[in-house]
């Protein structure tokens, strides 16, 4: 079993999806172990999203990631990274196969509902950005 992080975005969290994606991870196999609602900070934001400092991108996202809460998640399956990716769909929904998480709740490339690890190193990163060893139940 391996690990991943997960957040339910504000676009999400505002339409009140985050059940029906639970739903979407657990249906394809993930398990949720830990999970909590945050209203995310600037200085959580500017520091999660840190890579993209230097995009033109960057302080519309950190605006965005605090405007409503966010649903953060440890998720764990064999593989979880890749398997996750796959439920998410693609970043644009457009590009998303059908029945990924994009596909069908995001409004859009930017308002894209969920966000996931991309590597088992950053998702162990991430995680230990909101959740200590303790607040992980499986």
């Amino acid at each position: 079993m391996s690990r991943t992080f997960s957040i339910i975005k504000p676009d999400a969290t505002r339409r009140n999806l985050t059940g029906k994606i639970n739903a979407v991870i657990e249906g394809a196999g993930l398990r949720i172990v830990a999970q909590r609602r945050i209203r995310m900070t600037r200085e959580q934001a500017e520091a999660f999203y840190g890579v993209h400092k230097e995009r033109p991108f960057f302080g519309e996202l950190v605006a965005q990631m605090t405007s409503e809460p966010v649903v953060v998640q440890v998720l764990e399956a064999d593989n979880a990274v890749p398997a996750y990716r796959e439920i998410m769909g693609a970043t644009n929904p457009e590009n998303a196969a059908e029945g990924t998480i994009r596909k069908l709740f995001a409004l859009n490339v930017g308002e894209n509902s969920v966000h996931g690890s991309d590597s088992d190193e950053n998702a162990a990163i991430e995680i230990a950005q909101f959740f200590s060893d303790d607040q992980i139940v499986g």
